[in-house]
């Protein structure tokens, strides 16, 4: 593996939500009592363990191959790719968006990198994602 990133949510988001969590626990215990509110605040806290497992996102670079999260391609078909700034990343995955794009990104990563596709089988004209380390992923794709 030449490059490995992972995105995971912060720190800040997971406190919120737990925050949130909480407040329901909160009202569990005053209308069902100690049992259930306990029962309820580990069942929470399982599940924002879930969140924060199942959001993260990982970009990696093996010999041949570009994956990000479930999706993956050849190199060979990898056109180009650019970074992008965090008015460029607002732009490409709301008004400036093409449908056809496959897009893999997190809302609280500002930053990213389109990737332009070659593949004359493939209608998929460019990979949107969210990186924070935009110029190591495109310092990679280029070493082919």
């Amino acid at each position: 593996m030449r490059y490995r990133e992972v995105i995971r949510m912060p720190f800040w988001l997971l406190a919120l939500l737990y925050f949130f969590f909480l407040s329901f626990v909160l009202s569990i215990w005053a209308a069902l009592g100690n049992l259930s509110a306990l029962v309820v605040l580990i069942a929470l806290t399982l599940l924002l363990l879930l969140i924060a497992f199942r959001s993260r996102l990982i970009i990696q670079i093996s010999d041949n191959t570009l994956e990000v999260g479930r999706a993956n391609i050849d190199l060979k078909y990898v056109s180009h790719a650019i970074a992008l700034t965090s008015k460029q990343m607002r732009l490409l995955r709301t008004r400036d968006a093409d449908p056809g794009a496959y897009m893999n990104i997190r809302f609280w990563s500002s930053t990213g990198v389109q990737i332009f596709l070659d593949d004359k089988r493939d209608e998929t004209p460019y990979w949107l994602i969210t990186s924070n380390k935009a110029d190591l992923l495109i310092n990679e794709l280029k070493k082919r």
